[in-house]
């Protein structure tokens, strides 16, 4: 028997598209907790908040929001058990993950016969997949000429996608969904706790579905963010779902939710660890503490200097999402995207390639809000391509850099 040693994680700059670097706080919480059996009065009383204070971040009134245990997927997964075998949907993708979303929705709408002729890729015909090229944002007109011409029931969208960069226009896709009746499903992955929105503003989008480790900057393994309207949960009611774990309202009675209502601290749960309780709880304070409208505003200030850095260095950035940019590198070095990155990768900087065709470089900044964190990535990376033989005066770009961030220092001094 082989006995392995003790595993030794470093630190790295997690500079990608998610998970972000995690607040040592956040750390300080989960390890902290205190030995508990889940339903000690604290762990209960942290989930209540939790609950809270995740309709304070979605900007909703909505009963049923709270967070799905697991993966970033599984409140995706069970926002999507409300669509069943032959329910006609129409899904829009516009990169890698909602990709993904869009396999997810052809696999819960197919009917025996579906799986059975294509188990691991299905095409069910009630499933119409709208795909929008590579860089490009899903728009209103988009959505609106789609829903119009196949009356779906269900209508689904990624609000921003990672895999390409882009924010998609979820007023438009909201106003198309309201026009011709279809209930709006939007992955959140991308955009909640980075962008500044209340999701009460998109009544016809009922299902919403987001995950811990990006804007939310909890653990990766802990609560993927959910919140449903009446609208949707109706549907759930009347015709069930086939999953157990991942069902939209026996997870609400997990989280003291019943029949629509907030009941008191003590309903029986899944077995939740107070650790994940403690951590995901103090991510929430942290995001509310910071403020949602602030912290939008510095991700786009911080966004801006990161692009402007990059574009000096000859790239071409192609993204519009304020937490990541998305760039072809410039002539010389076109073609060799995933050998920089390995190097960067191999250094600890943990940049990230897009997962599809075509290949580009994505940097991210979440939870790199100060003029350090910008610094540092910004100098890693023009140290990176100019090893690989890129031609750019760096000290110029570090001293813009620098002067772009004074005025923000001078305001918050």
């Amino acid at each position: 028997m082989t006995i392995f040693p003790t595993l030794t994680i470093p630190d790295t700059l997690a500079a990608g598209p998610g998970p972000g670097n995690t607040d040592p706080r956040v750390l300080q919480a989960f390890a902290s907790a205190g030995v508990a059996d889940h339903m000690q009065q604290d762990v209960l009383r942290g989930m209540v908040e939790s609950k809270l204070m995740l309709r304070e971040i979605f900007g909703t009134k909505n009963a049923y929001t709270y967070g799905v245990a697991g993966t970033g997927f599984s409140g995706l997964d069970c926002m999507l058990s409300a669509i069943l075998p032959g329910d006609k949907v129409v899904a829009f993708t516009n990169g890698t993950f909602s990709g993904i979303d869009c396999m997810t929705i052809r696999m819960k709408a197919s009917t025996p016969e579906d799986l059975a002729a294509n188990p691991m890729n299905p095409q069910p015909a009630n499933v119409t997949i709208i795909t929008v090229p590579h860089g490009q944002s899903v728009t209103g007109e988009m959505v609106e000429k789609a829903l119009a011409e196949h009356k779906p029931m269900w209508a689904f969208m990624a609000h921003w996608e990672t895999g390409s960069g882009r924010i998609n226009d979820v007023q438009g896709f909201n106003d198309a969904c309201a026009k011709h009746g279809a209930l709006g499903l939007v992955d959140a992955v991308s955009s909640l706790g980075v962008g500044d929105f209340n999701i009460d503003q998109y009544p016809a989008v009922v299902g919403w579905a987001s995950c811990p480790q990006k804007g939310v900057l909890a653990l990766p393994l802990t609560y993927a963010p959910v919140s449903f309207r009446d609208e949707y949960i109706d549907v759930v009611k009347k015709r069930g779902c086939y999953t157990y774990v991942h069902h939209p309202i026996l997870n609400g009675r997990h989280w003291g939710i019943v029949d629509g209502k907030d009941v008191p601290a003590g309903v029986y749960h899944q077995t939740h660890s107070g650790y994940a309780v403690a951590s995901f709880h103090e991510a929430l304070r942290i995001l509310l503490t910071y403020g949602r409208a602030q912290k939008a505003a510095d991700y786009a200030f911080c966004e801006k200097a990161l692009r402007n850095a990059v574009s000096a260095m000859g790239c071409e950035v192609t993204s519009n999402m304020t937490s990541l940019v998305v760039l072809n590198l410039p002539g010389k070095l076109a073609g060799k995207e995933k050998e920089l990155v390995g190097n960067c990768r191999a250094k600890g900087f943990g940049i990230w390639p897009t997962l599809s065709e075509p290949v580009q470089v994505r940097i991210g900044i979440l939870n790199q809000l100060t003029e350090e964190s910008i610094t540092e990535i910004v100098g890693r990376f023009a140290d990176a391509m100019l090893e690989m033989g890129a031609e750019f005066d760096k000290a110029k770009i570090m001293a813009d850099l620098k002067s772009y961030f004074e005025p923000r220092l001078k305001n918050s001094a």
